[in-house]
């Protein structure tokens, strides 16, 4: 039976062990930096200030996946949104309706919480996610590009002179 939880600080480890496995599963091991540390400070405080949330999937007590996600707003909407950073199955798990539990749980939540949605990103090879997540009628934004600055370019941008500004 699978089961739909939200983390708590004991789950810290088995947090950080499915964001390496999707960090290996997304061929990019070397990527998932994070540390236990790293989540202790930004989540589980338990005073309404945690950068994120997280749901745990078990499969008969097992852990088989995990949910992690966050708010962000819209300032068209003028109501918040869930962005699902990660959703990942654990591959012996994969084929049980988890991932679709996991999607689940987080719409009632967006609900609950009066969001006007849930937006999240996929790599264009990853033809199994893409297949589940249009089959739940999730709609695609290829009219939209996601940029990001981070590393020296980001601390480049933080000290531009002020002239430029």
């Amino acid at each position: 039976m699978v089961s739909i939880r939200p983390a708590e600080k004991k789950d810290i480890p088995l947090i950080l062990q499915l964001i390496r496995d999707l960090a290996e599963y997304e061929r990019e091991p070397q990527a998932a930096i994070a540390t236990e540390a790293d989540l202790l400070r930004d989540g589980f405080k338990g005073t309404g200030d945690d950068k994120f949330r997280v749901l745990i999937a078990e499969d008969e007590g097992k852990p088989a996946g995990f949910a992690f996600f966050f708010y962000n707003y819209s300032t068209w909407l003028g109501r918040p949104g869930i962005y699902l950073e990660d959703l990942f199955v654990r591959p012996a798990f994969r084929g049980r309706g988890i991932g679709k539990k996991l999607l689940a749980r987080i719409a009632r939540i967006a609900l609950d919480e009066d969001c006007y949605g849930i937006r999240w990103e996929v790599l264009d090879w990853n033809t199994p996610a893409i297949d589940f997540y249009e089959s739940l009628r999730a709609g695609c934004r290829a009219e939209w590009k996601t940029f990001q600055v981070k590393g020296d370019a980001l601390r480049n941008l933080a000290v531009l002179p002020e002239e430029i500004l």
